[in-house]
C-alpha cells in the first residue's frame, strides 16, 4: 500500500499524520507531498525521517490513494492527475462535494455507496460531519423537515495563520490577523466569504451538503456560523423539526447506540458536550437534548466534536479504511 498525503505541512496534515499512527493504518510506502516551497523538509512519522516531495513526483510514483488537504485550488488542478494514473483520491477540500459524480462520504453513513470506479472521493466540511453523524440515524426513524443550526467554531478550522492570530491577541503581541477584526474575547459571524444571498460560503455548505449525503431533499437546513476564540473543537446549536413524533427516550437511546456517538446529556451533574472534551477524539458528542416546547415534532440539541479529526483527517483516513478493507483500491 503506497500512500500519498498532500498538504503534509498543514494543520490537517500533521493531524492526518498523527491519526495514520493512532490507527496503525496499513502503509508501505509513505509520500509526503507539499508546495515547492516545501519540498525537502523532513518529517518523523513513526521513528522514520521522511522528506517531503513534490506533486510532481508524487504523481510519478503512482500512490494506491492520495489524501489531500491542500486547498481548493490545489485539488482541482492536481486531483485529476492523480487520478488519471490510477490513483483513489480523497479530498479535504471543498472543491469537489457538490460535483454530481461526485460522492460526499461519512463512512458511518454513506459508504456503501463507493466503487472502485470512485477515483475522486470528497470528504465533507467539519461542521457539516459531525451534524449529519447526530441526524442520520434521527432522520430515517423520524423524518426531518427542517432543520436550524448555529455553529460555534474553532480557529484552527480557518488554519494556522488563525491560531497564532488569536495567541498573539491573548499575550497582547501585534501580528498578522487572519480575520478582519480581533477574535481574542470576541465572536465573528462570518466564517468564510460572503455569498450573493447574504450568507456566507460554510453556512451554504452546511445547508447544501447533508442533502447530498442523506441523499434526500425533501428537508432544508438554515444556518449561521459563528467563529470563537476557542483553539480546537466546533459546537453546533441544533432545533430540527420531524414529520413524525419522537420520545426523547428513544433519542437519547438511539444516539447512544449509534457508532461514532458518544452520548453527554445529564442536566443533574452538569454533563454536556464541551470543546475541551471533544480535543483530540474521534467521537461527535452530543447533549443538551429536549423538546422545542414551542413547536410539534421538534427537537433541540447541542453537537461537538475535533474539527482537525473527525471534522477532516479521521473521516479522510476512515474512507481509505473503507476503500482497502472492501478491495476498492
Amino acid at each position: 500500500m503506497k500512500l500519498a498525503l498532500v498538504g503534509a505541512t498543514g494543520m490537517v496534515g500533521e493531524v492526518m499524520l498523527k491519526v495514520l499512527a493512532e490507527r496503525n493504518f496499513p502503509v508501505d510506502e509513505l509520500l509526503l507531498v507539499a508546495s515547492e516551497r516545501s519540498v525537502g523538509k523532513e518529517i518523523s512519522f513513526k521513528g522514520k525521517t521522511i522528506s517531503v516531495i513534490s506533486l510532481k513526483d508524487a504523481v510519478a510514483a503512482n500512490p494506491d490513494i492520495a489524501l489531500f488537504s491542500a486547498g481548493g485550488s490545489t485539488s482541482l488542478e492536481w486531483a485529476p492527475k492523480f487520478a488519471e494514473v490510477g490513483t483513489t483520491v480523497i479530498d479535504n477540500s471543498s472543491a469537489w462535494r457538490m460535483e454530481p459524480d461526485k460522492k460526499l462520504i461519512v463512512p458511518e453513513i454513506n459508504a456503501h455507496l463507493l466503487t472502485k470506479d470512485d477515483k475522486i472521493i470528497a470528504n465533507p466540511n467539519c461542521s457539516t460531519i459531525q451534524l449529519v453523524m447526530a441526524l442520520a440515524p434521527l432522520h430515517k426513524k423520524y423524518k426531518m423537515k427542517r432543520v436550524v443550526v448555529s455553529t460555534y467554531q474553532s480557529v484552527s478550522g480557518t488554519g494556522l495563520k488563525a491560531v497564532k492570530q488569536m495567541e498573539n491577541e491573548m499575550a497582547g503581541i501585534k501580528g498578522e490577523m487572519a480575520y478582519p477584526y480581533p477574535i481574542h474575547k470576541n465572536a465573528l459571524p462570518h466564517c468564510d466569504v460572503f455569498e450573493e444571498n447574504g450568507y456566507t460560503k460554510e453556512e451554504m455548505k452546511l445547508a447544501r451538503e447533508p442533502q447530498k449525503i442523506l441523499d434526500d431533499r425533501t428537508f432544508s437546513i438554515t444556518a449561521t456560523a459563528v467563529r470563537i476564540p476557542t483553539a480546537g473543537g466546533h459546537s453546533e446549536s441544533v432545533n430540527v423539526q420531524f414529520e413524525n413524533d419522537f420520545e426523547l427516550g428513544d433519542i437519547r437511546k438511539m444516539l447512544h447506540e449509534t457508532p461514532g456517538i458518544v452520548l453527554q446529556d445529564n442536566p443533574d451533574t452538569n454533563t454536556y458536550p464541551m470543546p475541551v472534551y471533544a480535543h483530540d477524539k474521534d467521537d461527535v458528542f452530543v447533549g443538551r437534548i429536549r423538546r422545542d416546547e414551542t413547536q410539534s415534532n421538534t427537537l433541540n440539541m447541542w453537537i461537538v466534536s475535533d474539527n482537525l479529526r473527525k471534522g477532516a483527517a479521521t473521516n479522510a483516513i476512515q474512507i481509505a479504511e473503507y476503500l482497502i478493507e472492501n478491495k476498492l483500491v
